[in-house]
């Protein structure tokens, strides 16, 4: 199957009037110029690489939309897959939290956060895209660690970050903000807020963190998973978690942290809704400001799929790298830091994973394939009836 006119973002540069042609799920041959037995005509269109989410913590408000509103797990997992393909993500990592003493409650309780995993597992054969498990093990709450050990040992897991959100530290280093944060959002007093938040630093002291740290981060190197730190603040945390054996930055929250995490060898992340905002929800590193400064690898859609193609389009404008490399924020440089080969590019034999995208005043996706079929299609491109084609 040709897939003809369209503007095609390659790994090193922009080919108007380009085609790709499809073979058994992969691209097979690449032309710079349209051809006649086209089965869709892309008008111009931008042709871009699937995105490959790193982060998404979307399963959540799946199951669970409202406080004590609970859905479904089975129903939330395929409502989010058919999201996800109209937001162009391909490949998904739905960032799970394991925090027995998370302030989010039952969605994320180590029985919801198992049922999660297990559901995705279970139904990925039947889903419209590629989903796969980002497990967030808080490490600060060892009861949770036996639950990830013995998913990661069935095999249940595709990746591991390592967070700490103590506060005092990390995403929420000023205390005093944090509290008058909690108190407004769960509109309790300043008073309750503070011994929560203090009842928080205190587990920090447990001596069996670091035991339970060190055989999680052994098991994820086991089964050759990808690690990553998370809201790393400083060079010296980051340095730290590189001892580990981590390989990403999620999160930097500190323009030192992103430098040393870059001079390390690791891949920085950080997520699209900040770079299309241009600025972090918590007062942190602004997304924009690392990668103008060569210090943004990676881009993850966070709490906001939507916002992967105008970040990709407000990241090439601001910076002097192009397109192409923008696009490969959540494209090419996200597969590889996950330790995946095979998607990311148009390139021959890379997986025929593509976002089609009409640019105006608001960027839109038109169609969205996985192993060259289409997954989702607002009806622009094609007739409903060569949907099978």
């Amino acid at each position: 199957m040709w897939l003809g006119n369209f503007t095609l973002v390659l790994p090193d540069q922009i080919v108007e009037g380009g085609s790709v042609r499809i073979e058994d799920g992969a691209i097979a041959e690449i032309r710079d110029e349209a051809v006649a037995d086209a089965v869709i005509d892309g008008g111009g269109r931008y042709l871009m690489p699937g995105f490959v989410d790193l982060h998404g913590d979307m399963i959540e408000r799946e199951i669970s939309p409202r406080p004590k509103a609970e859905m479904p797990i089975d129903f939330g997992i395929h409502e989010l897959d058919k999201k996800l393909a109209a937001h162009g993500v391909t490949t998904a990592y739905a960032a799970v939290s394991f925090a027995t003493e998370s302030v989010y409650g039952n969605v994320r309780s180590l029985e919801t956060t198992s049922a999660v995993i297990e559901g995705i597992n279970r139904l990925r054969e039947d889903l419209l895209i590629d989903h796969r498990v980002h497990a967030r093990y808080e490490i600060t709450n060892v009861g949770a660690a036996a639950t990830l050990e013995r998913l990661l040992e069935a095999g249940e897991i595709d990746m591991v970050s390592l967070t700490d959100h103590t506060p005092g530290q990390g995403q929420y280093n000023n205390i005093e903000a944090y509290v008058l944060s909690m108190s407004e959002r769960r509109s309790i007093s300043i008073e309750t807020a503070q011994a929560m938040i203090n009842k928080r630093i205190e587990m920090r002291s447990n001596p069996e963190i670091e035991t339970r740290l060190k055989e999680i981060v052994a098991l994820s190197k086991k089964h050759g998973l990808s690690l990553a730190s998370h809201d790393d603040d400083s060079a010296q945390k980051v340095i730290e978690m590189f001892d580990l054996g981590v390989t990403i930055s999620e999160f930097p929250v500190t323009m030192a942290a992103a430098e040393e995490a870059i001079r390390r060898g690791l891949h920085t992340l950080m997520g699209a809704p900040n770079a299309l905002r241009g600025s972090s929800m918590s007062g942190n590193l602004s997304a924009l400001d690392a990668a103008s400064a060569g210090l943004l690898s990676t881009i993850a859609a966070d709490y906001h799929p939507a916002a992967f193609v105008p970040a990709i389009f407000r990241l090439a404008d601001i910076m002097t790298i192009g397109l192409p490399k923008a696009v490969a924020m959540a494209t090419s440089n996200a597969a590889r830091a996950a330790g995946l080969t095979d998607r990311g590019e148009i390139s021959i034999g890379q997986r025929a994973d593509l976002v089609a995208v009409e640019t105006g005043d608001v960027h839109r996706i038109r169609a969205t394939f996985r192993d060259g079929r289409f997954v989702y299609s607002d009806g622009t491109l094609h007739p409903l009836q060569m949907m099978a084609a």
